[in-house]
């Protein structure tokens, strides 16, 4: 495909997602605003709609109230200005996966670093240009966190999506130098990279199920907690609706809560508050009523959620073994070094992808104890690491019988691998 064609495409793409992305704030609010006031303000909708699309993006809003509207709420003027950083990261989950979408596509027509190069450019453009045009007085952003952040989530799926077709289909440039290089050091170290990443990827998705389906089961159990908070908050029609959507959007966020738990360090909620495995203290916390699948107390028999991971970490172990093929002469020593290589990597680049995760999704929800929501990223990669790195070993490192003279019947024939 021509260069330009994929330029075009790129660009098209890149602002689709961005305006996608904002109008999933806007339409919301402009049909409740018209419901409710009238006439719509578009100013306010304006601003209001790029700052929920900034803090989706991981960009912290910093707050400040008036004194007008602390006089009549009765709020400690100590408390009026604080930072809501903790991201409903439904639009950032948006904004990558179209990413990835779009990279793919320009890898397939041979033009990936075009496509990304072009749909980076466009995207940061229409980011420059939200941030410049919503300025407001309550809510402010850092200029360059507002332009930085959503465009790295985009550039970001774009190099993923683009990288992974160009590795297994080629593109004639710097992947396939790459692979080059690899292939010149024989045996099946060539494979280890797009192994790791299958592996690694495996896992990632795996958690991430395993955490959607916690969450799942938690609404159900304690749906009665959550009906009674969304009662005792005495909600009109109106704000029964933006709590109702809010809530939403913090869907994924959740789900990586969940991951956390299950994984064992748990999720902490401000100062002195956790809720894990191990022992839960939840302390007072705000009147959001899908808090209420967070649960009271702790049993040990939760500490058994820890083996989901050790089983993410096998099934990626038995996934990359199988698909793993001989190379020339398969000596015992330069097979046991590719399974641990592999088994290291694998739990290495899952543990960071999990603490990546856990800062995405640890924020502030308010002023004082709330200051500091979310898991503790660096217990969440630790605990992640050892437990897949033992699944996935017990599943590579266990010896298998051989099948002739230094040859590992585990491996799979050379037709398997996806390019030659």
């Amino acid at each position: 495909m021509h260069r330009l064609l994929v330029s075009l495409l790129s660009a098209l793409d890149a602002l689709v997602a961005a305006v996608v992305g904002v109008a999933v704030a806007v339409a919301p609010l402009m049909v409740l605003w018209f419901v409710v006031f009238g006439a719509p303000d578009l100013g306010a909708i304006w601003q209001t709609s790029a700052a929920i699309w900034h803090l989706g993006h991981a960009v912290p809003l910093a707050i400040t109230l008036p004194a007008e509207y602390l006089a009549q709420a009765g709020i400690d003027p100590s408390l009026a200005s604080f930072v809501l950083s903790l991201a409903p990261l439904g639009f950032a989950a948006f904004t990558f996966l179209f990413a990835a979408r779009s990279g793919a596509r320009a890898a397939r027509a041979g033009a990936w670093l075009t496509g990304v190069a072009t749909g980076t450019i466009v995207f940061t453009a229409f980011a420059v240009g939200v941030a410049l045009t919503s300025a407001a007085e309550v809510v402010s952003v850092s200029l360059w966190q507002a332009v930085l952040f959503p465009s790295a989530f985009y550039a970001s799926g774009l190099l993923a999506g683009a990288v992974r077709v160009a590795w297994t289909d080629g593109d004639e440039g710097i992947v396939d130098s790459i692979r080059l290089r690899l292939d010149r050091a024989g045996h099946a170290w060539p494979e280890v990279p797009g192994l790791i990443a299958r592996g690694t990827a495996l896992v990632v998705t795996a958690l991430l199920g395993a955490g959607a389906l916690l969450l799942a089961i938690a609404l159900v159990v304690r749906a009665p907690q959550i009906v009674a908070l969304s009662q005792s908050a005495n909600l009109d029609g109106f704000g029964a609706v933006v709590v109702a959507l809010g809530q939403m959007l913090y869907l994924p966020t959740l789900v990586l809560w969940a991951v956390a738990f299950l994984a064992g360090p748990g999720v902490g909620l401000g100062a002195g508050a956790v809720v894990a495995p191990g022992g839960t203290q939840l302390g007072i916390l705000p009147g959001i009523p899908v808090l209420g699948v967070l649960p009271e107390s702790s049993s040990p028999w939760l500490l058994a959620l820890a083996l989901l991971p050790v089983a993410a970490g096998a099934a990626a172990g038995w996934a990359v073994r199988s698909r793993l093929s001989p190379r020339g002469s398969s000596a015992d020593a330069e097979t046991t070094g590719i399974l641990v290589a592999l088994t290291g990597a694998i739990a290495l680049f899952s543990a960071l992808a999990a603490a990546l995760l856990a800062v995405l999704a640890t924020g502030s929800l308010g002023p004082g104890r709330l200051a500091g929501i979310g898991p503790d990223a660096a217990a969440v990669a630790i605990a992640i690491g050892v437990e897949v790195g033992l699944g996935a070993g017990i599943l590579l490192l266990a010896p298998r019988r051989g099948a002739g003279a230094g040859r590992d019947t585990a491996f799979a024939p050379d037709g398997d691998r996806s390019r030659r």
